[in-house]
């Protein structure tokens, strides 16, 4: 019989170690099977909410905003290509680094049409894989149609601001329950994982939660 659990992950489309940290879930998830039956929701979190829609060169950005060479950032994407391989995610060249506040709101209109992790891996793809922009609207519409959504309807709501008030909102709810770093992962609304944690760490925890949910009941 299979256990239910509910799982927010908060993070942000720009954010290598979320696209790492999802993947190392989902193969979690794959591992448990039957015994577990996952309601999985996308929260949204911006690491740049002042970035502007061209963006900033990937390298200088990051130097700048950690303080890191330039050889210490390759060396950091070298890592993350391996810790992806390791879960299945291929990190492409990635040049620039964008706004993602659009990405966000077609992110939570993907929700109320039950393809919300599904667009979510597929802008993760998309910059991350690709090196394609996440703030361009012809990008955004072309993930939204390989996953078997209405690109007329996306453009519209993109065009419109729809959906702005409603990320804002989810932003600050997660911040004020102190998440100021991604990917923060909580299941059933009150044990936290922050960081792409390995597979087995995800498995294990999961399998924790539910043994320590039976015993409750």
């Amino acid at each position: 019989m299979k256990q239910p659990i509910r799982i927010d992950f908060v993070s942000d489309v720009a954010c290598p170690w979320c696209a790492v940290g999802l993947s190392s879930l989902q193969t979690a998830l794959a591992r448990l099977g039957d015994t577990v039956d996952a309601e999985l929701v996308m929260h949204p979190f911006e690491l740049n909410p002042n970035m502007q829609d061209e963006g900033e060169d990937l390298v200088e950005h990051i130097s700048k905003k950690y303080g890191r060479t330039p050889d210490q950032v390759r060396q950091a994407q070298g890592e993350l290509r391996q810790r992806g391989a390791a879960v299945g995610f291929t990190f492409g060249t990635r040049e620039r680094i964008y706004n993602t506040f659009d990405a966000h709101r077609l992110l939570h209109w993907a929700g109320l049409k039950g393809k919300q992790v599904q667009l979510k891996e597929a802008f993760l793809q998309s910059y991350h894989g690709q090196g394609k922009s996440t703030s361009d609207h012809d990008v955004l519409v072309d993930a939204v149609e390989s996953v078997g959504l209405d690109g007329a309807e996306a453009r519209a709501v993109l065009q419109s601001g729809q959906y702005g008030d409603e990320v804002r909102d989810e932003e600050a709810k997660f911040q004020s329950l102190g998440i100021n770093s991604v990917p923060s992962i909580i299941f059933n609304e009150r044990y936290l994982l922050t960081g792409a944690q390995p597979a087995d760490a995800f498995e294990k925890a999961i399998r924790q939660i539910m043994a320590e949910s039976v015993e409750e009941k």
